[in-house]
């Protein structure tokens, strides 16, 4: 079993301390993080990224105030925040450090990190520390579905019965068609197309796969001619939440839609799993894929 698997079997746990994390407002960095009505802007890179869109979208559609996502590289000048929250799971990425030293003195910063001994400790006014989640992996796993979760607890979810499904996310089969498939594109909702991105950078990552993703209102103005025998559109929500007409359309293209209809960080897990077990297939290191490292650090 490589190390990314491993961590990907951790998940539940990480995310019952995640959730227990959130419930202490005396935890380091937890009272620096957003309030109601604050004006907020979340930055990072990459898997980060992904995930600050997805927590953006859950704050502001549930009344907390307005909240924008950037990749750090492209977060605006002299636009103003009540508050900047920098996601960065090894706190030594260049383009979040960038940012945290432009706002000092300007902006109250907080940084949700893994790693307590990095510069961003020193950069950011505040920092929460979710140690319990790090990883040795390059490939982000069980750091970045905590983060959200613990993100998605402060905002007042009742996330008790994720880690249960995370655990049937981890029993469930990696069926043929699946692991044989050529391309898959991944659809979403609201924040779920957040996570909807998430898996399939998972994908490239870990496995080199041909994927995409897309809002799913989107993937009929163009994605769907990609869509055919032995390609795969993967949904991730609630059942409920797919377009009426939407199965049929795929199923005349002759692709496979598959939906599990769990939250959508539980349905990431199989998407995780799938990466890893196709990567080691095609004689990959999901530990340490082509081209890439744990954190960007720029000269």
């Amino acid at each position: 079993m490589s190390q990314t698997e491993t961590e990907i079997a951790t998940q539940p746990e990480c995310w019952r301390r995640a959730i227990a994390l959130a419930r202490r407002p005396d935890a380091a960095g937890v009272a620096e993080l957003p309030g109601p009505g604050e004006r907020v802007a979340v930055v990072g890179c990459g898997t980060s990224w992904f995930m600050a869109q997805a927590y953006a979208v859950l704050r502001e559609s549930g009344g907390h105030g307005e909240t924008d996502a950037f990749p750090a590289s492209e977060m605006p000048v002299g636009r103003r925040y009540d508050r900047v929250v920098a996601l960065t799971r090894s706190g030594t990425t260049t383009e979040v450090l960038a940012v945290l030293r432009r706002l000092r003195g300007v902006t109250p910063t907080v940084a949700i990190t893994a790693d307590p001994a990095t510069p961003v400790m020193e950069l950011a006014d505040a920092a929460c520390v979710l140690e319990f989640a790090d990883e040795t992996s390059v490939v982000q796993t069980r750091f970045a579905t905590s983060e959200l979760v613990f993100l998605r607890a402060l905002l007042g979810e009742d996330l008790s019965r994720l880690p249960a499904q995370g655990e049937a996310a981890l029993a469930e089969p990696l069926t043929d068609d699946l692991l044989g498939a050529e391309q898959f594109t991944f659809l979403g909702r609201g924040w779920a197309h957040g996570v909807a991105q998430e898996a399939a950078l998972k994908m490239r990552e870990a496995a080199g796969a041909w994927t995409e993703a897309y809002p799913v209102m989107e993937y009929r103005h163009g994605p769907i001619s990609i869509t055919g025998p032995g390609r795969v559109a993967w949904w991730f929500g609630d059942l409920s939440g797919v377009p009426e007409g939407l199965p049929d359309e795929i199923a005349r293209t002759g692709g496979r839609l598959v939906a599990f209809g769990r939250d959508p960080v539980a349905d990431l897990v199989v998407v995780q799993r799938l990466a890893a077990t196709l990567g080691a297939a095609r004689g990959l290191d999901p530990d340490n894929p082509r081209h890439l490292t744990r954190s960007v650090i720029l000269a």
